[in-house]
């Protein structure tokens, strides 16, 4: 069965640079998805995607505050006003471009993870995870071996499970060291 590619909602004339872009962009997305027709690798990023929803790093927040006692949390209100600035931009954002998924777009990307919601732009599992790893490693610096792999396999698992495009991710990582450095201003 031959492929089916729908076209961008975007405005009819669109330079022709970033028609080029938009194109390379899903043939992008149809690569690292293909990454995920191998059951193990659609699985392990399937559970680093479930993770990312929020599990781990509230299951981090709550070790940081076991650890720490009181000293952890203005490490974990830090967390917190990142995470929530993050949400703020991610929602407002989607509802405002509107960019559908690659899954959306072409019969080639095979989705097997449910999205949480209808629109790519931008990653809100990215940004999240690039903002908690950056407060929590400005209060944890020895924690950055484990959280910033863990960000990238976040980060990874939204292309390869052709939920996101290259561009989403990158914009999720860039809002999410924005809340970050923001959250890391509060006294």
């Amino acid at each position: 069965m031959p492929e089916l590619e729908l076209p961008a909602p975007l405005p009819a004339r669109l330079p022709a640079p970033l028609l080029r872009f938009g194109a390379a962009e899903l043939a992008w997305c149809r690569r690292c998805n293909a990454l995920s027709g191998r059951h193990f690798v659609e699985r392990g990023f399937a559970l680093v995607s479930r993770l990312g929803d929020g599990v781990f790093w509230y299951g981090l927040m709550l070790l940081l505050l076991a650890v720490d006692g009181l000293a952890g949390v203005g490490g974990v209100t830090r967390m917190l006003a990142a995470g929530g600035l993050g949400l703020v931009l991610y929602k407002g954002l989607k509802r405002s471009t509107r960019r559908l998924r690659p899954c959306a777009r072409s019969t080639a990307i095979r989705v097997t993870v449910a999205p949480l919601d209808e629109y790519s732009f931008p990653s809100g599992h990215t940004l999240h995870a690039v903002a908690f790893t950056i407060t929590a490693c400005a209060q944890h610096p020895g924690l950055v071996w484990a959280l910033a792999p863990f960000a990238l396999l976040v980060a990874a698992s939204r292309l390869v499970l052709g939920l996101h495009y290259p561009s989403d991710v990158l914009a999720g990582a860039l809002l999410g060291a924005l809340c970050a450095s923001l959250a890391l201003l509060l006294p």
